[in-house]
């Protein structure tokens, strides 16, 4: 799926898509490890004494839970034109597939671990300003969770801007999403540091500030020194876009 600027989001926002996958895509191997640390943790806390287990079986009986909403989360969005499978769940759109997990976590009574995947759910769903206060609330974490809320406020912010039809509204919009992305990964040798510089120049950009973004892309590009082809490829379409 080609790559969108916020300036032509739709219902629901596509601002989230980054390389043809969703931030929710993105985080789903992160949730299954969360889900299997849980996993770990009941194993080791209950060991096998019946005592043990009656003391963990909420964390127990709360991981089988997750495990159905993310079997819902693990299913394919379909194409524009691809027909659906009845031996393969899937759904028509990211929007329907979020909308799907929210419903799945309520049925099952699940306690999901920090706010980036409800948030990234709210989002989908295009349920925006719902899932900017779910990012704003695990924001401050200095865990993955907390980095993808950071990564995932600004992208909402990013959507809200987008669909507001007044321009100073939108400037202001765009101006905060800028800011939730600097404050993002501020370590320079952190983790998606190289994704934080790339979409504080993609907002550059939509700002009109060519210079700034250009400086910017160039030194996402020098940081990216785990060689990550996906976030490469993306600096590199955009500088030529950019006419460098």
């Amino acid at each position: 799926m080609a790559e969108k600027d916020a300036s032509k989001a739709a219902e629901p926002p596509k601002a989230v898509h980054i390389g043809g996958e969703s931030l929710i895509d993105r985080l789903l191997p992160h949730m299954k490890q969360i889900v299997v640390g849980f996993i770990v943790v009941a194993a080791i806390g209950g060991g096998i004494a019946a005592v043990s287990w009656f003391r963990h079986r909420k964390e127990i009986a709360n991981t089988e839970k997750l495990d159905k909403v993310l079997q819902v989360a693990l299913q394919p969005v379909r194409g524009a034109d691809e027909k659906p499978d009845p031996k393969i769940p899937s759904f028509a759109s990211s929007k329907e597939r979020g909308a799907a997990v929210l419903d799945a976590t309520v049925k099952q009574g699940a306690d999901l671990p920090g706010s980036a995947f409800r948030a990234g759910q709210l989002l989908d769903s295009g349920k925006i300003d719902e899932a900017i206060t779910e990012y704003r609330k695990g924001a401050a974490g200095k865990t993955i969770d907390g980095l993808l809320c950071r990564e995932g406020l600004g992208i909402a912010l990013e959507a809200k801007a987008a669909a507001e039809k007044d321009p100073a509204a939108r400037q202001k919009g765009l101006e905060d999403a800028l800011a939730a992305f600097t404050a993002m990964q501020p370590d320079e040798t952190g983790p998606r540091r190289a994704y934080a510089l790339y979409h504080q120049a993609r907002i550059q950009s939509l700002l009109g500030k060519r210079a700034e973004a250009k400086a910017l892309f160039e030194k996402a590009k020098t940081t990216n020194k785990d060689a990550d082809h996906e976030i490469a490829d993306l600096i590199e379409k955009r500088l030529a876009g950019l006419g460098a």
